[in-house]
């Protein structure tokens, strides 16, 4: 299992889906709290957690927007409230991957293989008992005493829900072991797992009996547990993830592309000079043309699953005033003429 120094660059990758902060935001509403403060410096805001899409974010960036949060929240045990809300439709396809496993010991494999995509934040391993019984173990990727609780909350809480959506409101784990001090709500861990819960123990780790490992899945499906696996290992944190400069830019460029910022545009917007935002992109291994050839490229296509858009008005919604000119860099990108690319689409459909 990996483990991370402070200054290493991987923490700055942006490859974390905000579920996490998403959930903390919605929860600050609720209870009439400002949370615009949680985002200071950080190039985000509250507001960019209200949509579908889901923001990427670093290590470093949501340990520090969820710092604050845990901070500002006038809630006990926030990540178990936060953790208790979770179903498996919040786990997206590795939720569907788990349900179409042929049995509970695989789905438990496939969770801890596959959890990067569903924005985990702590590194999970298995530990396979002599009893037949199995462990998953959780680590921060660095120390940190303050977060540890919240992100341990957080996790063991979301996946007992998710246990409990695969094989009933039953489930129950044989113990919950947690390497910090028991906070003094301890008793609500306890209401909500069921099951002994030990503090300051070695490691954080989460034990199932061997009967619940047995336990075949109802929606088990060898077909299409593969094909949703497939689907599951495209979404996994590529080799060479964004950085959180690459991910800032390409998102304010999704958000104007209609009126096809420019360079001094963006930097403006994230109150650097050109020259220091070029830079940046640079070390990140790219260019802000780059950067905004795909965009425009990746938004086109997905425009050009509608038929009823004309190409013009296609080209007019990622940023080209001239639909030739549009039609001269679409096939620059993609090698075929927009109306190639939406025959072929629709042949395929």
């Amino acid at each position: 299992m990996p483990h991370y120094d402070r200054d290493d660059p991987r923490l700055s990758i942006a490859n974390i889906k905000s579920g996490i902060v998403a959930g903390l935001v919605a929860m600050a509403r609720e209870h009439g709290v400002g949370c615009e403060n949680w985002f200071s410096g950080l190039r985000l805001g509250p507001a960019e957690f209200d949509g579908e899409t889901p923001v990427y974010l670093s290590y470093r960036q949501a340990c520090q927007i969820i710092r604050r949060a845990v901070r500002g929240l006038p809630i006990r045990g926030a990540g178990l409230v936060l953790g208790e809300r979770q179903n498996i439709g919040h786990f997206g396809l590795l939720g569907l991957a788990m349900l179409t496993a042929s049995g509970f010991a695989e789905a438990l494999r496939l969770g801890v293989q596959y959890a990067p995509i569903t924005g985990a934040m702590m590194e999970l391993d298995l530990d396979e008992g002599d009893d037949g019984a199995m462990g998953v173990i959780a680590r921060m990727r660095t120390p940190d005493a303050e977060l540890e609780p919240f992100l341990c909350e957080e996790l063991f809480a979301s996946s007992l829900m998710l246990c409990r959506g695969l094989l009933g409101a039953q489930f129950v784990p044989r113990v919950l072991e947690l390497a910090y001090p028991a906070p003094d709500y301890a008793d609500d861990y306890r209401a909500l797992f069921g099951c002994e819960v030990r503090f300051d123990a070695p490691i954080n780790r989460v034990t199932i009996d061997a009967v619940w490992l047995r336990t075949a899945m109802p929606a088990g499906n060898t077909a299409s547990a593969q094909q949703i696996i497939a689907l599951c290992e495209e979404q996994m944190p590529a080799g060479q993830p964004r950085s959180e400069i690459v991910a800032v830019v390409e998102r304010l460029l999704r958000q104007r592309i209609a009126d096809n910022p420019r360079l001094v545009d963006i930097a403006g917007e994230l109150h650097l000079t050109e020259r220091t935002l070029r830079r940046q992109l640079q070390a990140a291994q790219t260019s802000f043309s780059e950067l905004h050839d795909r965009v425009r490229s990746e938004s086109a296509r997905a425009l050009l699953v509608d038929a009823r858009m004309s190409i013009a008005h296609v080209g007019a919604a990622v940023g080209f005033k001239d639909a030739r000119e549009f039609r001269r860099a679409f096939k620059r990108w993609t090698g075929v003429a927009p109306r190639e690319m939406r025959a072929a689409e629709k042949s395929e459909a």
